[in-house]
């Protein structure tokens, strides 16, 4: 049963951009988290990315804090009042938007700060005074030790994405942050999954939270179509392309377990044909902003991202995710599904599982509490030879100018030689030279220096003339001159 917005308790203002953004009924987080959060609760919410989390506490964060609003351009008429900590840039920028069409008919003010760009630009914003600051830890400490930041008037506290925060290792900066807050605080903790580190950092930091669960602890959405296919290392690039032709996907993404495998499969993928671009942590803010771009605007067919740059994207649309690599903590499968059928939209979810992958896998299952069935994959197009598959391992075969070696040659080479197909063969090699018979004989010593005579074109020795060298010059005699030495006196 769906839930209208008509149906919340809302200022006119927000209805009126939740009406723009085109939303009339409430996902399930949003219909059960707003009303708690207008309550003034504190809230521990279990949801999938995808489901309108931001929706979920921005909305009714800034229906509270409409009691501040004040058109007076003046800062200190616009202190910090609620802040959403988040573990990425691309995530924080894009709940910022997110807040700033909610808030676009009100006097809210919203800014959102970041590591990877220049702080000065931050600062003037800052100084502007905002009620609303979304951030990410790491640069959010900048600010608050640069005295830019300050966060002593604070009522709301949003922790979104928390479990990515915390296996990032941003716990000690989450600590630091906190600490610096009003004791007196609502505090809103979202994550995809409940692991026991997130139900201690709810213990120290929420006081008597609301539970809430949209799904089962560690679901995978229902709406997403899962595979899992047993492949060679080497046969993974043709996996993807098998099935984006079979299946007609326009785009999908990609994901690797490291920044440099993301970067070689992106490059592979390229070469393939297939318009790619790479999103992860070695990138720049302007490159990565550049990716997301592209790949929205339709001119990318695959996004080949890592976990931590890809978690919390809202791109609509995606119909499709692969994991490269199966991931090495079991939680990031589900955040990596999460990228397809969201908001009730369907998708495809496709691993590709090695014979290496039965540990990862296993932990797969057992966050999932089921078997899941391993399929194969036929391929249609031949084994290519070329000299890369993913970047990382070379072809068996031959190899750019290099001969392959009678056992090394692909088996259907040698039985389709035999069977005496008409694919012509390649021309013999030319035959070595003839050896030289003077290499073969044995060493022999040459004749004593002292006994062999000197070859004509070299010169004689001179003999030595007696008597001095005419290039010694004779030393002149010439009188030294010595003081006499006084008597000494001797005593009478």
């Amino acid at each position: 049963m769906t839930t209208p917005y008509s149906s919340l308790a809302l200022a006119d203002p927000l209805k009126r951009a939740v009406a723009d953004m085109g939303y009339e009924n409430m996902t399930p987080i949003q219909a059960q988290a707003i009303p708690v959060v207008l309550a003034g609760q504190d809230v521990m919410g279990a949801a999938q990315t995808g489901t309108g989390k931001t929706a979920a506490f921005s909305l009714p964060l800034l229906q509270r804090l409409l009691k501040h609003e004040n058109p007076s351009l003046s800062p200190a008429r616009h202190p910090v009042r609620a802040l959403v900590l988040l573990p990425t840039r691309e995530l924080a920028d894009q709940v910022a938007q997110q807040v700033k069409l909610y808030a676009k008919y009100t006097h809210l003010r919203s800014a959102v700060v970041f590591g990877g760009m220049d702080m000065k630009p931050q600062v003037e914003e800052l100084r502007k005074g905002v009620e609303v600051l979304v951030a990410t830890p790491g640069r959010l400490l900048d600010h608050i030790e640069a005295k830019t930041a300050v966060l002593n008037q604070v009522e709301y506290v949003v922790l979104d994405e928390a479990d990515r925060m915390l296996d990032i290792g941003f716990l000690p900066d989450l600590q630091r942050i906190l600490s610096y807050l009003p004791k007196t605080r609502t505090t809103l903790l979202f994550s995809a999954t409940f692991s026991p580190e997130i139900r201690r950092l709810a213990e120290s930091y929420l006081q008597n939270p609301i539970t809430i669960e949209v799904a089962r602890p560690n679901e995978t959405a229902s709406t997403v179509e899962q595979h899992f296919y047993l492949v060679d290392d080497e046969d993974k690039r043709r996996a993807i392309r098998q099935i984006l032709k079979d299946r007609q996907l326009r785009q999908a993404f990609v994901f690797c377990n490291s920044k440099l495998g993301t970067a070689r499969l992106a490059r592979a993928l390229e070469r393939d044909g297939l318009k790619t671009t790479a999103l992860h942590g070695d990138k720049s803010q302007d490159e990565r902003l550049k990716s997301l771009a592209a790949f929205k605007a339709g001119e990318v067919d695959l996004l080949v991202a890592t976990d931590v740059a890809a978690r919390g994207l809202d791109i609509k649309d995606v119909p499709a995710v692969f994991n490269y690599d199966v991931p090495f903590n079991a939680e990031d499968y589900v955040h990596r599904i999460g990228r397809t059928g969201r908001a009730g939209a369907e998708g495809l979810a496709v691993t590709l599982v090695t014979r290496n992958d039965n540990r990862l896998l296993g932990e797969v299952e057992k966050l999932l509490k089921k078997k899941l069935d391993l399929e194969h994959l036929a391929f249609e197009e031949e084994k290519p030879r070329g000299r890369f598959n993913d970047g990382r391992r070379a072809w068996r075969g031959r190899d750019e100018g290099e001969e392959a070696t009678e056992e090394a040659r692909p088996r259907r080479d040698r039985d389709r030689e035999g069977s005496g197909s008409s694919t012509p063969r390649r021309p013999p090699r030319p035959a070595a030279a003839p050896a030289d018979p003077f290499f073969d004989q044995p060493y022999e010593a040459s004749a004593p220096a002292e006994d062999a005579a000197p070859a004509p074109w070299e010169k004689s020795a001179r003999p030595a003339r007696a008597g001095v060298s005419a290039n010694i010059r004779s030393k002149r005699k010439v009188a030294a001159l010595f003081k006499a030495s006084e008597p000494s006196s001797s005593s009478s």
